[in-house]
């Protein structure tokens, strides 16, 4: 696999001015609370309420992230660089299908599933740090799906796009739920799914597996 280039590392500032210590853990600890009320109350939850779960102030918050543009942006750049990270070391696992499993459970962990659909109207469709991001986490997902197919343990009905989009159902909160305790759920829900993607199949499934530009063309003609 070829890596994309990188954005910006996580402890500069964008103009890359390197943080100290102290700013940088603010900076991660605002970027952990904007992931999670991102989530939970949606892409338009007042920054100040942010602030307040990150635990600083809302100057701190505004000299890292001028606005909710760029505190979105950063959220799912650093979000999706370290599921692609993961899926990328897992490369090598001697058990495939755990290595599939493990990328699951990771992923559901860092919220990505539910972050990149909600946050979607908010980001620069041209943003090439995001896009080459995004790239490396599909390129090292469909390795991890190849390899769990060749070694006979994935059912061979089922495409990136199948997984990819159980993931973002699954790991997304049922409308109108503010329940701390969803995640024990999605934990739960996402192990009947993978046990669904095991080989031998139980059933025939309908249909095709779905592609990931299959499922891209679908949401442009809905818009």
């Amino acid at each position: 696999m070829t890596a994309t280039s990188r954005t910006v590392p996580a402890s500069a500032e964008p103009g890359g001015t390197r943080l100290r210590a102290d700013a940088l853990l603010n900076r991660e600890r605002i970027a952990g609370a904007a992931r999670e009320a991102f989530v939970r109350f949606g892409p338009d939850v007042p920054l100040d309420e942010i602030a307040r779960d990150a635990e600083v102030g809302n100057a701190t918050l505004y000299r890292h992230f001028p606005d909710r543009d760029a505190l979105v942006r950063h959220v799912v750049l650093s979000v999706t660089e370290r599921i692609a990270d993961r899926a990328e070391g897992l490369a090598a696992e001697p058990d495939p299908f755990g290595a599939l499993s493990r990328f699951v459970f990771d992923a559901a962990e860092e919220r990505i599933g539910a972050l990149c659909p909600l946050l979607s109207d908010h980001i620069d469709p041209d943003d090439q740090a995001i896009r080459g991001a995004r790239e490396r986490l599909e390129t090292a997902a469909a390795h991890l799906m190849k390899r769990a197919r060749q070694a006979g343990s994935l059912r061979p009905d089922v495409g990136l796009g199948d997984l990819l989009l159980a993931l973002s159902q699954l790991a997304r909160p049922l409308p109108g739920t503010r329940c701390p305790e969803i995640r024990g759920f999605v934990h739960r829900h996402l192990q009947i799914f993978l046990d669904g993607l095991r080989a031998p199949a139980g059933t025939e499934l309908s249909g095709t597996p779905a592609t990931l530009d299959g499922l891209r063309s679908s949401a442009c003609r809905r818009r």
